[in-house]
């Protein structure tokens, strides 16, 4: 029988004696109450454990605490894992100081004013009698110190290991965890990573009748688009050749009004609802894989450590998904993969502010980046978005630590400019109200797959018959802003965004389904960003709805690598039209096992159409109807769907004189009486004398005009004119931008049978 850890938060703190010395090792992430403390498990592949941070935005957290027992009384010499955050950078000052408070002594000496890596710290000495005793982290700043671990030991000339192994010799030891692994078995499917692509997997190949394991490493579901990174889910979803791909990722997705938008707008816990009412998902919250056995080429198991007690479980399966955004599985099982030496771009720590109608303060920050106003970009809308990057062409894996630190001493410096600098006038009242500590990356390793897209199999609309996933952002890829870069040439800390635009952002390009697996691990699957693309071609696949979708297909093909009993290979090779079949159901439609009957539930979303879903179908309307998307187009004109109650999949609106122009071709199927009608969308920067023709071959033309600023009527369609038709006769709406008073809209225009 194999043993089960009986971890808990108490038991961390364990006591051994060695000869005459008894030390204590306590991890800081197991402490009973983390304060105002964050549990920071970025960086455990670089410096060996999860730590907490005290990022309290230059106003001291409230203090972590917890309990310990020592069975021998004795003077115990105190070290603390930890450093100062920037002295790698010879900054002046240590923002990160704390102390650390035993029973009712506190140590002498502050921590995290020393050091540019990890290491130990001499915190003082304490004498302790045996029984239970508190301990206490005391941030003394807010500015985002950082305790890994305290170790007590009577042997005052006894510095603790240092090693940033994960679960090294000297930690398993004084934590006790020398027993085997829980053993976690039975799984089709092992999901790494959950974000939208990982819950877009789990979800879909669970749907689909596979027994999944989701194992992510922060304690809330969405990655990027949690309300820990805030980043707005972009990238239309339910169109192109298969629309019913992207149903599921409709259920969780968010619908935050900026990016950063505020935390209730992500939705963490609904995102998480989701995910446990499948009965046939596991989910594991707060465990980082770090490792993983094979048999032959292909992957047997991966362990992964609970980050809050160090527990290890190892999850085994016939098949694993690597959704960790960073290629993290694949290169642990030793995967083909790629990672572009230079110009990669970097990760974004987003910021907000606000006024709050009274002068406040905020600490001067010596230690940030030197800035005045000019050196960054105004955070208007009191928000600091996407484009606060750094970074760029720096190691993304091994010091991504690093980068973060570098945008938290970007922010905090152009926030300590606005309020003590040379933006100080205009400040008074300002109060930081968030930065992300989380940070969201955008570029690491990419895995290799039987395709590699690029960018000319997109621009080109390759076709491959496996094409699936609708990418429809642009190919936009980032790169340091010349005119901020200056100052800091080695680290610019603002990028701009170059579009390759030439992408259907409507339709959307179809990713192939060979992208989505290994082509050396044969049992590993990839969505996410770490997809089998170039460099540019990431540009457009690496939004999160779009990897959600890929999450989706995963989730399907799984099913039938599991219910086949093959590999995700032999899907493209062997059952392709089974997995078409698959992406045309529902995202709802679910089966008990991958061999039982497919239920399709009555809430079942309708199926959208090649260009998205359809407020208004036009088949469902009166009469003939033809979309902006028939319309013959002159001019510029810009798509749209932000204005709901359209007809069709969106609308498309051009600005005055432009020399835009739109054609609508009506055909009559009948003789009869009818309406000529078009419709639009209202709003204020609309055009309110817009010019409106109707041309019919045996009749006097029309020529009008319409108020766009104000509802077409109550059904969203206004009447132009009545005639008198015969069959086939076919009649002209002609909308033109000229001399419109504003924005011109159009979506749809109508011949509508006059009841008799």
């Amino acid at each position: 029988m194999r043993s089960r850890y009986l971890l808990t938060f108490a038991l961390l703190a364990l006591l051994h004696t060695v000869g005459s010395t008894a030390e204590v090792l306590v991890e800081a992430e197991s402490f009973e109450q983390h304060g105002g403390w964050q549990l920071d498990t970025q960086f455990i592949t670089e410096m060996g454990s999860p730590y907490l941070l005290a990022h309290g935005l230059g106003r001291p957290v409230e203090d972590a605490t917890t309990e310990f027992k020592m069975d021998e009384a004795g003077e115990y010499t105190v070290w603390v894992r930890t450093y100062d955050w920037v002295a790698r950078w010879d900054a002046t000052g240590s923002p990160g100081r704390f102390k650390i408070r035993i029973g009712n002594q506190e140590l002498a000496n502050d921590l995290g004013i020393a050091g540019k890596d990890w290491s130990w710290h001499r915190a003082g000495q304490v004498k302790l009698t045996a029984g239970t005793h508190s301990m206490q982290l005391q941030d003394l700043t807010g500015f985002d110190g950082r305790c890994d671990s305290i170790y007590l030991t009577t042997d005052a000339t006894q510095e603790p290991d240092n090693s940033s192994e994960m679960l090294s010799p000297f930690r398993r030891r004084l934590l006790g965890i020398e027993h085997p692994v829980e053993i976690k078995q039975g799984y089709d499917l092992v999901v790494v990573g959950g974000g939208y692509s990982g819950m877009g997997a789990a979800i879909s190949a669970a749907r689909m009748g596979c027994k999944v394991a989701l194992i992510q490493d922060r304690g809330v579901l969405g990655g990027n688009g949690s309300s820990e990174v805030r980043v707005w889910a972009m990238g239309h979803i339910r169109r192109g050749k298969y629309p019913r791909i992207g149903e599921i990722i409709e259920e969780f997705a968010d619908s935050a009004t900026k990016s950063p938008g505020r935390a209730e707008e992500f939705g963490d816990a609904h995102k998480e609802e989701v995910v446990r009412s499948e009965k046939n998902i596991d989910l594991f919250l707060n465990h980082h894989a770090f490792r993983l056995s094979k048999e032959g080429d292909a992957i047997e198991s991966v362990d992964a450590i609970d980050t809050r007690t160090n527990a290890v479980r190892r999850f085994e399966g016939a098949l694993f998904a690597d959704c960790t955004g960073h290629g993290t599985l694949g290169y642990l099982a030793e995967a083909d993969w790629n990672m572009t030496p230079g110009g990669r771009m970097g990760m974004s720590n987003m910021w907000t502010w606000d006024e709050v109608g009274a002068e406040t303060s905020f600490p001067e920050t010596p230690w940030a980046l030197p800035l005045n106003m000019a050196d960054f970009p105004y955070p208007r809308d009191h928000h600091g978005q996407w484009f606060w990057e750094s970074g760029f062409d720096q190691d993304p894996l091994g010091d991504a630590e690093g980068i973060r630190d570098w945008n938290l001493r970007a922010v905090y410096g152009a926030f300590n400019a606005m309020k003590n600098g040379d933006g100080a006038a205009e400040h008074r009242d300002a109060v930081l109200t968030w930065i992300a500590y989380i940070g969201g990356p955008r570029e690491s390793r990419r895995l290799t797959g039987d395709v590699v897209l690029t960018q000319q199999d997109i621009v080109n609309k390759r076709e491959f018959p496996d094409g699936c996933v609708p990418s429809t952002w642009s190919i936009d890829l980032h790169y340091p802003k010349e005119q901020y870069a200056q100052k800091f040439p080695d680290n610019p800390f603002i990028s701009i965004a170059e579009h390759d635009r030439r992408i259907d952002r409507q339709y959307g390009y179809p990713v192939p389904y060979r992208c989505f697996y290994s082509r050396s691990i044969p049992n590993l699957f990839m969505a996410g960003r770490c997809i089998s693309v170039t460099h540019e071609a990431l540009g457009t696949t690496r939004v999160m709805k779009t990897c959600g979708m890929m999450g989706e297909v995963v989730g399907k093909a799984a099913s039938l690598c599991t219910q086949h009993e093959c590999q995700p290979r032999d899907v493209y090779q062997d059952h392709l039209s089974e997995l078409i079949q698959l992406l045309e159901l529902p995202g709802k439609a679910f089966r008990e096992t991958v061999t039982s009957p497919i239920t399709v539930p009555d809430d079942a979303l309708p199926k959208a159409g090649p260009y998205g879903p359809e407020t208004l179908g036009t088949a469902s309307l009166p009469g003939v109807v033809v979309d902006d998307r028939q319309a013959d187009l002159k001019g510029k004109w810009t798509e749209g769907d932000g204005l709901k109650g359209f007809v069709g999949s969106g609308y498309r609106y051009a600005s005055a004189n432009s020399g835009a122009q739109a054609v609508f071709t009506l055909k009559a199927t009948e003789a009869g009486q009818f309406q000529v009608r078009i419709s639009w969308l209202p709003h204020e920067n609309r055009g309110d004398h817009v010019s409106v023709s109707v041309l019919q071959a045996t009749q006097a033309p029309l020529a009008t005009t319409v108020n766009m600023r104000k509802p077409a009527a109550e059904d969203g369609f206004a009447k132009l004119t009545t005639l008198e038709l015969k069959k086939g006769d076919v009649v002209k709406v002609v909308i033109d931008s000229a001399d419109a008073g504003g924005t011109v809209h159009i979506d749809a225009a109508q011949l509508l049978p006059v009841k008799k």
